[in-house]
């Protein structure tokens, strides 16, 4: 029976390990890797979810050849950080931090499902296929993820990486176009000592020459914040406001940047938050 292999890869690039093990896998999987062994749904999930903690994984398959119920492939696995992974098989991962990896695969089929799975890697980075940092791609779109993740955790040494050398930022009229990647990390820099800015996207529009994302911002004062450019902010007060951000892209990189605040902006109180909490 032939495996659907592109469909067992759109199925693995949207994250869902769940449905992917019960579409895919015989409930006496056995997977090895290395020094890793795993038997059955529940070890192979629990591995996953293990793995995927913060990390999002996309296989771009290079080379699939099948001969009766067993498959071969070389697959080439981009891995995004949206939180740290000290202990990440592949190296210390940050926010914003991508790396690929080199897979060979192994699997054996029983009633169109897999059996069996072996896997070897080259060391990362090693003879990889590369796709530009940002666009349609399901690897491209959790990139836009773990740049929007470095960008929360304020570290301004990894979010501008996703910028063209001539990217514009346009947040205001009462603050003036920044041009370039050191101008926009000076600005959040500053910003960043006294109020932080964490994004929760609703949804994600990305082809290769533009993005739109549907988010919320929250601005959280962590010192007081008198100046702050959209209101007062003492020590522990939050800022709620809507935005839709849009980025055009050029080689991947972010080239434009343009945001629209939708709605009224909803003040929390520290004194409130307390209470509430």
């Amino acid at each position: 029976m032939k495996f659907d292999y592109d469909a067992y890869e759109a199925c693995f690039n949207t994250g869902d390990d769940e449905e992917l093990v019960q579409r895919f896998f015989c409930d006496d999987i056995v997977f090895t890797g290395g020094a890793r062994a795993y038997s059955g749904k529940e070890e192979l999930l629990a591995f996953l979810a293990w793995a995927h903690d913060g990390v999002r994984e996309v296989m771009r398959p290079q080379l699939v050849l099948q001969n009766g119920d067993d498959l071969f492939a070389e697959v080439d696995m981009d891995f995004h950080a949206t939180r740290e992974r000290p202990e990440f098989p592949f190296g210390h991962l940050f926010p914003g931090d991508m790396v690929t990896v080199k897979f060979f695969v192994t699997y054996r089929l029983r009633d169109g499902k897999v059996k069996e799975l072996k896997a070897m890697t080259w060391a990362p980075e090693k003879d990889v296929t590369k796709l530009p940092r940002l666009g349609g791609h399901p690897s491209q779109i959790a990139a836009l993820r773990s740049y929007l993740a470095a960008f929360s955790n304020a570290d301004c040494a990894r979010f501008p990486r996703f910028y063209a050398n001539d990217v514009v930022l346009r947040l205001n009229d009462k603050i003036p176009p920044l041009v370039g990647p050191d101008a926009i990390a000076g600005f959040y820099e500053a910003m960043f000592r006294k109020v932080r800015e964490n994004l929760t996207v609703h949804s994600i529009e990305a082809t290769d020459e533009a993005i739109r994302i549907d988010a919320t911002a929250r601005f959280t004062a962590i010192e007081n914040a008198p100046d702050f450019v959209l209101g007062a902010l003492r020590k522990g007060d939050c800022i709620d406001n809507r935005v839709f951000v849009d980025y055009t892209l050029k080689e991947g990189l972010i080239a434009t940047i343009g945001v629209v605040r939708q709605g009224e902006m909803i003040f929390h109180r520290s004194a409130e938050i307390a209470v509430g909490s």
